[in-house]
């Protein structure tokens, strides 16, 4: 049996599986993400990769294709990591070097074009043509497919929309500029919302307090979702302001794309409703033309943080087939 490998890069961890070819995972393992040090990175990567073929070829599989996701720009080649707003890279030949270290073919993408593709062909939107994803953690990620095909642009940094500038002047974002729609709908600005709150000595903030121990550094995203789910009042309301914005910047992606779904995934997601249900509404009051014309459906991914491991494979082993004139 041929199994391909999926490797997804993010701000904090790396993930990896070996993928089949209905999209099922086998012998996942993981790494921290070194994120400020660009070899290092490429190490625990290589690591990785080495440690699932070895699991692979134990098991009596055969690695085909090796796909990487990395939270960054990837250029139109599929060979360099020109920027990532929350980790090293600038101006990183990753393919080669990993390559080299692994002595394996390796296809590089974009995390959130690789999670949009993963949901295209195995999760929530399977049954759609066109697609908009929207990914929540770290950063705030995108991925378009439209008419069947994964959307790059020219140079292979299409769907950026956690760059959108929605604040004029604004929080300063990782990637240097003011007022990005990440700078207000990520994980990110949901943690730092609340460590304000816990801070400042608010009494509406004692549950959130409480959890952390009175110290707003030990603040996690995990604890405001414990307790938003639990009805905390000051909680839901992070989760409320998160999701006006992400509901706002969805609708400006719909205005231009007309997407026939809209697919919200990442680590905050996993919140749900909480943060399904503002999103909803916040876009439903900005959607251009609303009350005539149809309204996208928005909903949760299906492959929650496997999609990009799913997706990096899966597009691996379509490049690799092409590359090879299958």
């Amino acid at each position: 049996m041929t199994v391909n490998l999926g490797i997804d890069v993010g701000g904090t961890g790396i993930k990896g599986a070996a993928v089949s070819a209905d999209g099922a995972l086998a012998h996942r393992s993981e790494r921290a993400t070194p994120a400020q040090d660009m070899d290092a990175i490429g190490g625990a990567i290589s690591d990785l990769v080495r440690e699932l073929a070895d699991r692979c070829e134990r098991d009596g599989q055969t690695v085909g294709a090796v796909g990487v996701a990395c939270a960054g720009f990837i250029d139109a080649s599929g060979s360099t990591v020109l920027f990532a707003p929350n980790l090293a890279w600038r101006d990183a030949p990753l393919k080669a070097r990993l390559e080299a270290s692994v002595g394996r073919p390796i296809f590089l993408e974009n995390d959130a074009n690789a999670a949009a593709w993963g949901e295209f062909r195995f999760g929530g939107a399977r049954d759609a043509d066109d697609m908009l994803l929207v990914t929540i953690g770290t950063g705030v990620g995108g991925g378009i497919v439209s008419d069947g095909e994964l959307l790059r642009g020219s140079e292979g940094i299409a769907a950026e929309i956690g760059h959108m500038r929605v604040v004029p002047e604004g929080i300063r974002c990782g990637c240097g500029n003011r007022g990005c729609l990440e700078s207000y709908a990520s994980g990110t600005a949901l943690v730092r919302e609340a460590r304000e709150l816990v801070s400042g000595g608010s009494p509406h903030a004692g549950a959130l307090s409480d959890l952390c121990g009175g110290d707003p550094a030990a603040l996690t995203g995990q604890m405001v979702t414990q307790a938003a789910s639990a009805g905390d009042p000051a909680a839901t309301e992070l989760f409320a302001d998160l999701g006006r914005w992400l509901g706002e910047g969805i609708a400006s992606m719909v205005a231009l794309l007309d997407p026939e779904l809209v697919v919200i995934g990442g680590g905050v997601s996993e919140a749900g409703d909480l943060l399904l249900a503002p999103t909803e509404a916040a876009f439903a009051r900005q959607l251009t033309g609303r009350g005539h014309r149809r309204q996208a459906d928005i909903v949760l991914a299906l492959l929650g943080n496997d999609a990009g491991m799913i997706g990096a494979a899966d597009l691996a082993a379509r490049r690799a087939g092409a590359a090879a004139g299958e």
